[in-house]
């Protein structure tokens, strides 16, 4: 009887075998029909020498570790079994294809493309080896993609196929690993670790970006004896236009001593990153994975007059920034997640685009001065809940509430949290409820970045202070309310008094307060008072190392002092903070433009385009990702999508000076001369006249300078 017919008379009561779809060196490959489940499977059926050798009991009792395994980048195990001598495993079938054919058709992957896999592949090799299981067998043939994303297959094979027959066997197909990818260690049948992976994920990088091995041999022996003894040919010897830093991180990857190399994957992908992208620029994905993260989601209002909907962003917002105060927990921004804000989506499908393996939702019934707040924690993966609850209090109790939640969930995710975070946590700067939901309201209008909006914000904090006068976080919105005003809107004097006042009160009140020390280094920076306003922004940073806006207003500081290099630095560190960030991305681009980067500039640039398209499908009425993404598109010549961005952006609000100012830089890179200055003039004439400051060392604008309408604008 034929193997086919045999496999399938031996799984024929679970498993309807279609056909072969692949074969590799330890296992022959078919797609089935999953009978019990009704779907397509993959059926992995182990040779019969290895079968024989590996034997049901030891085979099943390894096979357990990959049954373990939950990652977005991890192909799953659905079962494991022996039937009629055959041993088998099942995992999903994925449509699309293998690394292996990709490279087959193309033989060379974009650098781009590459680096996105390999953070993939690092990503789930990150979250394997924290929990003990290393793969020892990364290869192309391993790496599945499908719609852009790759994931890791054959987790826990090898380790079975080890402990049977050890790591001698290198030539007879049924080797543990594959011989192209072997790092030296497991090549001379030594004990293997975390950092045999890496080496094998960096053989899978030099394949992908030259299209040909580190090593090259007739035979696999001759193979294994290159990688104990020979140094791979340096990439840019084989591929020259690849960044000298992803040059380096290869090679210290491929290193023959594993002590020599990154101690661990995210290592690895994060120094890629960084040859690939400024210093320090965190990528739309998190080289890092979704270990350890969570998607705060807006709450729900579930009121009889549905006229919470503040309440219910700020309870959220509330619940984002004291979990981000955590240092081994990874909190998706309010940006990103509060975008899914009234969308009906699938929890998988949300926890993929944040890349989180864990979302909070809840609702919030308020009647009265009665409270009713339910919250649950899902795992993304396999969409099980992991912890809810349900709040019926008093409205004074809010705080509380969520503070509950908040170590509820350090709790579930085994986040151990230090004194400083639980501190952070309940540090709710207020006992006043009617306070808090004054200030909840001002946070909202102040996140629109507009003159209205923060004429809003700002009468909201003002009541909160009314009402509890020594609400520190209330004084702080105040001051970066009438800063902004001041800066981009309306150079009324009593708004740079006022940040003045409000931001002294608020360090008074508080002054272990990072967002006190924050709005008082942007009111020391309107006032250009610059040396005092970099003592401010180092305190809040050394505060919160984690707060957004410390990182992005120290950047502008400093680029109004004309330090670009200094100004790079912070935005930087901004964009690390909140990676889906398009906006430091775009300053960026520009200062590194002038700081003679082009390749930098250009890599902010597609980053921008990415998030903001993404953005604007979530938000199509966000004139700031309109004019920002003009720019992007505009450098990676998409000039109509341009033009096209930059007309909805001015339709948001014509007399918008931040607007207008914005789009005048755009208009200047595409050459339209009269118009960017017409914007600029609009800009001024409309209260911008803050921008001067600006406008001195926008790069954007250098197709302007020497203009005469254009000086004139400088001339204050």
């Amino acid at each position: 009887m034929p193997v086919l017919e045999k496999i399938q008379a031996a799984l024929g009561d679970r498993y309807a075998i279609e056909r072969e779809i692949g074969r590799g060196g330890m296992a022959t490959v078919y797609l089935a029909h999953d009978l019990k489940h009704d779907r397509r499977v993959a059926v992995k059926v182990l040779h019969p020498e290895l079968a024989a050798t590996l034997g049901p009991e030891r085979f099943l009792r390894e096979i357990k570790v990959a049954a373990r395994l939950s990652h977005p980048h991890i192909v799953s195990l659905h079962d494991s079994g022996e039937a009629g001598g055959f041993l088998y495993y099942v995992m999903p079938f994925i449509e699309g294809e293998s690394l292996r054919e990709r490279l087959n058709r193309e033989h060379q992957i974009p650098l781009d493309e590459a680096l996105e896999i390999t953070r993939h592949v690092a990503s789930a090799l990150a979250y394997a080896h924290s929990t003990g299981v290393v793969h020892r067998d990364i290869k192309p043939e391993n790496v599945m993609l499908h719609q852009g994303e790759a994931v890791v297959t054959d987790f826990g094979i090898a380790k079975a196929v080890t402990s049977a027959a050890g790591e001698n066997l290198t030539q007879t197909g049924s080797a543990v690993g594959t011989p192209a990818y072997m790092s030296p260690e497991q090549a001379a049948g030594d004990p293997v670790d975390s950092r045999s992976d890496v080496y094998s994920l960096a053989c899978v990088l030099y394949e992908m970006l030259t299209g040909r091995h580190p090593f090259e041999a007739s035979t696999a022996q001759a193979m294994l004896v290159k990688h104990l003894t020979e140094t791979a040919p340096y990439l840019r010897s084989v591929r020259s236009d690849l960044p000298p830093a992803v040059e380096q991180a290869v090679a210290k990857a491929l290193a023959k001593k594993a002590s020599d190399r990154f101690a661990t994957a995210v290592e690895f992908a994060q120094a890629l990153h960084t040859g690939a992208t400024p210093p320090g620029v965190a990528s739309v994905k998190s080289a890092s994975g979704a270990a350890k993260s969570i998607a705060v989601l807006p709450f729900v209002d579930m009121s009889p007059q549905r006229d919470q909907e503040y309440f219910c962003e700020g309870i959220a917002e509330e619940l984002i920034n004291a979990l981000m105060r955590i240092d081994e927990l990874r909190v998706a921004s309010r940006t990103s997640a509060f975008a899914f804000k009234g969308k009906n989506e699938d929890i998988k499908e949300i926890g993929r685009k944040l890349q989180v393996e864990h979302v909070l939702e809840g609702s919030v019934r308020k009647a009265g001065n009665r409270l009713r707040i339910t919250a649950q924690l899902l795992k993304v993966a396999d969409g099980y809940q992991l912890w809810s609850e349900r709040f019926d209090r008093e409205m004074e109790d809010v705080f509380a509430i969520q503070d509950e939640i908040a170590q509820s969930i350090a709790k579930a995710l085994r986040v151990v949290m230090s004194d400083q975070a639980i501190g952070a946590i309940a540090d709710v700067q207020t006992d006043n409820v009617q306070a808090y939901d004054y200030y909840l309201r001002g946070r909202g209008f102040f996140h629109q970045w507009r003159k209205k909006s923060l004429l809003f914000a700002r009468q909201m904090f003002t009541r909160a202070i009314e009402i509890d006068p020594r609400y520190a976080l209330a004084y702080a919105g105040i001051a970066d309310c009438c800063s902004s005003l001041y800066t981009w809107f309306d150079r009324d004097e009593e708004y740079r008094a006022e940040s003045e006042r409000a931001s002294l009160k608020a360090l008074e009140l508080n002054p272990n307060l990072a967002e006190a020390h924050e709005a008082r280094g942007v009111a020391l920076t309107v006032a250009k008072r610059y040396e005092e306003a970099r003592a401010a922004f180092e305190r809040a940073v050394a505060l919160n190392p984690k707060l957004y806006e410390a990182h992005y207003f120290y950047g502008r500081l400093w680029f109004l002092q004309g330090d670009l290099a200094q100004a790079a630095k912070r935005f930087e560190e901004a964009a690390r903070v909140r990676p889906e960030d398009f906006q430091t991305r775009m300053l960026l681009a520009g200062i590194y433009t002038s700081l003679d980067r082009p390749e930098d500039a250009k890599a902010m640039r597609r980053q921008a385009l990415e998030i903001i398209t993404h953005h604007l499908e979530m938000y199509p009425d966000d004139a700031r990702a309109y004019y920002f993404g003009a720019g992007a598109a505009f450098a990676v010549g998409q000039r109509d999508q341009a033009l096209k961005w930059l007309e909805r952006a001015l339709a948001v609000d014509p007399e918008d000076p931040l607007i207008l100012y914005n789009v005048a830089c755009v208009y200047a890179e595409m050459g339209k001369i009269e118009d960017a200055i017409a914007c600029l003039e609009r800009t001024v004439s409309f209260g911008g006249t803050g921008h001067r400051e600006w406008m001195r060392h926008d790069s954007d604008l250098n197709a302007l300078r020497g203009n005469p309408r254009f000086e004139a604008l400088l001339v204050e």
